[in-house]
Formats: structure tokens, C-alpha cells, sequence
């Protein structure tokens, strides 16, 4: 299988899981901080006050991503540190490195994609509402407008959230990602300010830069299956909340019927004020994909212990506001360190719904990658399992691009072994290997076929079986 010349492949990362530097030069606390920093959060108590040190390490860890001769990297910019109280003018410091980073990967002839949002809100914004209040959309869209000021002649795409379905539901209906919120109304009201937030950040993207970028939004899809053929009902119920909540609004111009009839008897949905549908739906230029396994769902009877999970740390609250009664089941076939099932088949099906859904709306995978439990064996990293999901995925990439979805390129998750959210550092994901007592980096074999991937653009037959 040969890789088209204009076929991306790079790399991705967030701020907040890579940095470190958490009180270095202005920068101000987020929820993850706060998070991190509350017992019993996170694993082992796990914080990502240093994290993989990339603040103090960029230039070498821009001399890897050469290394490993990255097409793209994908990037966060950490709202608290260039703008830490949530409102105001930029922090001169934190602005500067982001500029270095993106002089230095042009300068190696990497392309930058910047994400204006991955789950860092200001500490400030979340203390007077967070995400279900409206200001916070407001704010967001100055945020977009004052940071793409300085760096909007050189960034080639800017993305404006990343996942919002997590940082909604997660976020303020689970409980187990920051700010650790457990309320159905509160993670419905999020989610769509954080649909609003991206729709007023667009336009000021488009205003503030000056070299023409791309625009997007990145979103992590559930591919839901039925458990039997009984279970068509919650398949479509978890496709409206999880999937159909973010692309109709984006894509279509407003939320599906159905999702606002699901969950009529936990809100009411006065959130969503007349005019908010045309502002949602500002055009983009691209829509990334963020994909990492499938869910297997049934109705749930109320009585029977239930099976399986949904594949997300478990917390108090639920992440399903309104289909609480869906039952997830146990995946079968192999799965990651993550307990999460490997179906590339799944990507390759998710592409081209998307492309039928959406055919005039280009599709990049902004992350796909796996976690398993790394060993060093003299001096090498040999993790043959991740190189091979990374192999398959791509192949299944190309095989919906073959079948003509207009997918762009594929970002593997992720460049570097990193804080992993609730996991802490339990779970690595990275390409890279990083030594978190001494910060040493080794590529492990999987970046290694990686970098020949990108190098010779040929992948074998055989990968893609």
C-alpha cells in the first residue's frame, strides 16, 4: 500500500500532559491542577507539575521530532499559561515559547497545528461557572482572538477544541476528568458552550490571522455496536449524545431531535438561545477525528449487574446524562493497556460515515495510538504491539481514503509518554519513551517503523491484514 505524497503524517500532543513548568514564567493554575492536586483523583496521586519537562526541553524534543522527520505536529496551547486568568492581555512569557516552538518546528520543516483547547480551562473561569456558563464561550472566543494575534502569520491550521465531548461530559457529568463535576444538567449546558465557544472562536481565527490557515475542530468519536439485534435503540441513543451532539450542531446547524428528546427529563434546554445554531455552525475548513477503540451497547434492564464499562475511569456521577439505562458490554478480540478493544476496521467505518454524512467537509485523524505496558531491554524499547495498531490504523485510514473519503493525513497519539489525565503516569501512549526520574527520551521500535513509514511512504500489504 503505497501513502500518497500529500498525505500527512505527523504527531500529537497537549499541553498540560507534556509540559510541565506548571508555575514557570506567569503561568496560572487550571482545573487540572486543581484536579490533579485533590486526593484521589488521579492515580497514585499523579500531577502534571513536570510532567514530560517539554517547557524546559523543546529544543531537543524539536530535534526528535526532526529525528523521527515529522511531516505535522499537532500541538496545545496551554490557556493559563499565555492568558492565565481567563481574560485580559496575553503573558508575555508564555506567548514566547509558543512562538519559539512554532519557529522551531518551520524551521525543521514541520508543519504546526495548533489546538487552542485541550481540557485546560483557567482555574479563574471555572471558579465563577465553568463550562456551563455562557461567559466561558465568550471568553474563549477573546482568548482565540488575542493568542492568534502573534502567532497567526506562521501556524498552518489552528484547531479550537479538542474533545469537547470530554471535557463536557467527563468533565462536569462523570466526574473523572477536571473540574470533577457530577450533574447531567451541568454537562448538557457545557456541552453546548463549548459547541458556542468554538463557534465564536472561528471567525476570530479567521480575522486575527494572516496566512490563510485551515480551521477546524477535533472530536473523539464512540463507534457504537448493537449487542444483539435487539439493541438498535441504544446504539442510537449513544450516537446522539456522544457523536451527533457535536457534528450536527457544527456540520448541520443544530442538534439532532432525538437528543433533545432523550434528555427532556434532565434539562430543559433553555441553554441553547435563538441565534446560537448559525453561530455554531460557522464554516471550518477540516474536521479531525480522534479514535481509539469501539463500544459494544444493549438496553440495560435495571436488575442484572451490568457486564462491562464504557471504557472511561470510572467515577460518581454518570457521562451518559438521559441513557443511563444503556448497558455497556465487554469487548471482545485483543485490546491495550487501556483495556481498550483494537478495531481498525472501526476507523476505516467511522471515515467513510463521515465522508457520507459530511461529504464536503475534509476529515484528518488528529489522534490514534495505543497504551501498553513498555519494557527497556537494552537500551531499546521494543513494543512491537503498538507498532503494529499503528501500522493497521494507518492502513485502515487509506483504505477509507481509497474508497473515497477525503481524509487528509493521521496523527499518531503520541509523540512522547505523557501525564495521562486520571491514569497519571500509569498508561504510555508515546512513540518516545521518556524516563520521568531523569527525563531521558529513547525511540521506541514503534517510532522507529513510524519514521520508515514516513520516510519511504510504503506499507506493506501485509500490515493492513
Amino acid at each position: 500500500m503505497r501513502i500518497p505524497g500529500d498525505f500527512v503524517l505527523g504527531a500529537a500532543t497537549a499541553a498540560y500532559q507534556i509540559e510541565g513548568a506548571a508555575r514557570d514564567d506567569g503561568r496560572g493554575p487550571s482545573i487540572w491542577d486543581t484536579f490533579s492536586h485533590t486526593p484521589g483523583r488521579t492515580w497514585n496521586g499523579d500531577t502534571g507539575d513536570v510532567a514530560a519537562d517539554h517547557y524546559h526541553r523543546l529544543e531537543s524534543d524539536l530535534d526528535l521530532m526532526a529525528e523521527l522527520g515529522l511531516e505535522a505536529y499537532r500541538f496545545s496551547i496551554s490557556w493559563p499559561r499565555v492568558q492565565p486568568g481567563g481574560s485580559g492581555g496575553l503573558n508575555a512569557p508564555g506567548v514566547a515559547f509558543y512562538s519559539r516552538l512554532v519557529d522551531g518546528l518551520l524551521a525543521r520543516g514541520i508543519r504546526p497545528i495548533a489546538t487552542l483547547y485541550h481540557w485546560d480551562l483557567p482555574q479563574e473561569l471555572e471558579d465563577a461557572g465553568g463550562w456551563p456558563l455562557r461567559d466561558t464561550a465568550e471568553r474563549f472566543a477573546e482568548y482565540a482572538a488575542r493568542i492568534v494575534e502573534p502567532l497567526g502569520d506562521r501556524v498552518a491550521m489552528w484547531t479550537t477544541l479538542n474533545e469537547p465531548w470530554c471535557s463536557a461530559f467527563l468533565g462536569y457529568g462523570s466526574g473523572s476528568h477536571a473540574p470533577g463535576r457530577t450533574r447531567g444538567a451541568s454537562a448538557l449546558a457545557a456541552m453546548h458552550h463549548l459547541n458556542l465557544a468554538h463557534g465564536l472562536a472561528v471567525p476570530e481565527i479567521r480575522r486575527a490571522a494572516r496566512n490563510a490557515p485551515e480551521v477546524s475542530a477535533t472530536l473523539n468519536f464512540h463507534v457504537a455496536r448493537p449487542f444483539d439485534e435487539e439493541s438498535g435503540e441504544a446504539v442510537r441513543r449513544i450516537d446522539a449524545l456522544a457523536n451527533r451532539s457535536f457534528t450536527d450542531p457544527l456540520l448541520r446547524g443544530d442538534y439532532p431531535d432525538d437528543l433533545i428528546l432523550d434528555t427532556a427529563g434532565v434539562t430543559d434546554w433553555a441553554f441553547n438561545r435563538p441565534g446560537d445554531a448559525a453561530k455554531i455552525a460557522a464554516p471550518i475548513d477540516l474536521l479531525g477525528v480522534n479514535y481509539y477503540s469501539t463500544v459494544t451497547v444493549s438496553e440495560w434492564d435495571g436488575r442484572s449487574p451490568r457486564t462491562g464499562n464504557d471504557g472511561h475511569k470510572g467515577a460518581a456521577g454518570s457521562p451518559w446524562p438521559g441513557s443511563e439505562h444503556v448497558e455497556f458490554h465487554p469487548q471482545p478480540g485483543p485490546a491495550t493497556d487501556m483495556g481498550w478493544n483494537i478495531a481498525p476496521d472501526a476507523l476505516e467505518t467511522l471515515l467513510l460515515r463521515l465522508h457520507a454524512e459530511h461529504p464536503e467537509t475534509p476529515l484528518l485523524v488528529t489522534e490514534n495510538g495505543a497504551a501498553f505496558p513498555d519494557r527497556v531491554v537494552d537500551g531499546r524499547v521494543p513494543d512491537r504491539d503498538r507498532e503494529r495498531y499503528i501500522l493497521d490504523h494507518v492502513a485502515a485510514t487509506l483504505r477509507a481514503r481509497e474508497a473515497g473519503a477525503d481524509v487528509r493525513g493521521y496523527m499518531v497519539w503520541s509523540l512522547l509518554d505523557n501525564f495521562e489525565w486520571g491514569y497519571g503516569y500509569a498508561k504510555r501512549f508515546g512513540v518516545v519513551r521518556v524516563d520521568y526520574e531523569t527525563q531521558e527520551r529513547i525511540v521506541k521500535d514503534s517510532g522507529k517503523r513510524f519514521a520508515d513509514l514516513i520516510r519511504t511512504r510504503d506499507l506493506p500489504a501485509e500490515e493492513g491484514d
